[in-house]
């Protein structure tokens, strides 16, 4: 039986502390948030993680933080000997992002699955399929459009969403994460990035609300990103991959086909997790618990930390290009 904690009581962890009490092979043993009436039944209650860290035998713990929290949250997990389930993004900046690859390279014992579970979509799991089969050509060009709706109160409630020096950026890190990461995922090898961002609200906040950028990858092919927090709504994600013999989009959480009419096949449908917030999608479960497997069998199909490093990588190339205005070289982060 896996003995699990969980630091942060917020938002994200409503989505994983479910997954963890419905897995037979998981106890939740203990809990850790400054917030005290967030105590969670059966699971001994902390204020300080290092405590709980030192008191508690745990296999592995969840760190669902502020992204300012969450290197050095993993660090003193992975320093203990306890596997880390993290929350995106992999850490406040792709700097840091890089010592996290690093503390995940000198202990190579302890097993750090970063949470980009839209990679387990029953969507994206399939286009990579047909992606990888090379039965429709090689990969021309991506589309990545992320157009959401979020209200000045959303930056009012958590303060810390809305500064750079905790969140680490805006709609790039915390909205449209999931999409680049999916578009790096199909394109491959990236080369160059050129992007701009801007703040469209007057929210009075130092992270931006808009990203744009261009895209060119080792293969020849091209993407392209447009990411708002600006639009009315939260619509659906959009994202389309060109190949040579077929054009494949993802949106409203389906796979389609389109020929050359514009006429759609459904292919296929992610699953949904009722009572949540659509864009949560229901691959949390899918990930949580295929790193438990791995933890118990000791094997490494999961996202590792470098696999997530290259999206911060990509946040900080469009950061740089905007205030450069000029194309970046992406070997300039390795």
């Amino acid at each position: 039986m896996l003995k699990i904690g969980v630091i942060g009581l917020g938002d994200i962890s409503k989505i994983h502390i479910p997954v963890i009490q419905s897995n037979p092979d998981a106890v939740l043993t203990a809990v850790c948030d400054l917030d005290e009436s967030l105590a969670v039944a059966g699971a001994a209650f902390y204020t300080d993680y290092r405590e709980m860290l030192a008191t508690e035998t745990l296999d592995c713990v969840h760190i669902c933080l502020p992204h300012h929290l969450h290197y050095e949250a993993t660090k003193a997990c992975v320093e203990k000997g306890v596997h880390v389930f993290q929350e995106k993004p992999l850490a406040l900046n792709a700097k840091e992002g890089g010592s996290l690859v690093e503390l995940e390279k000198r202990y190579k014992d302890v097993k750090i699955c970063i949470c980009l579970q839209n990679r387990l979509n029953e969507t994206v799991e399939k286009l990579q399929e047909i992606v990888e089969s090379g039965e429709y050509g090689r990969v021309l060009g991506i589309k990545g459009l992320v157009a959401w709706f979020r209200p000045k109160a959303y930056y009012d409630i958590k303060p810390w969403r809305g500064r750079m020096d905790l969140a680490g950026g805006g709609v790039m890190i915390n909205q449209a994460l999931h999409t680049m990461d999916l578009m790096q995922l199909f394109g491959g090898e990236l080369v160059k990035i050129k992007g701009s961002i801007d703040q469209l609200l007057d929210y009075g906040i130092e992270v931006e609300d808009t990203a744009t950028a261009n895209m060119q990858f080792t293969n020849g092919a091209t993407g392209l990103l447009f990411a708002t927090n600006a639009n009315s709504v939260n619509s659906s994600v959009e994202l389309q991959v060109i190949l040579e013999k077929g054009k494949f989009t993802i949106k409203d959480s389906i796979l389609t086909q389109s020929d050359d009419d514009g006429r759609k096949e459904i292919i296929i449908e992610d699953e949904k997790l009722p009572g949540t917030k659509f864009y949560y999608g229901a691959s949390h479960a899918k990930l949580i618990n295929l790193f438990y497997d791995c933890i118990k069998n000791d094997t490494d199909q999961y996202i590792h930390a470098k696999d997530a490093q290259t999206s911060m990588e990509m946040i900080q190339a469009i950061r740089d290009s905007s205030e450069d205005r000029k194309e970046i070289a992406m070997e300039v982060y390795q």
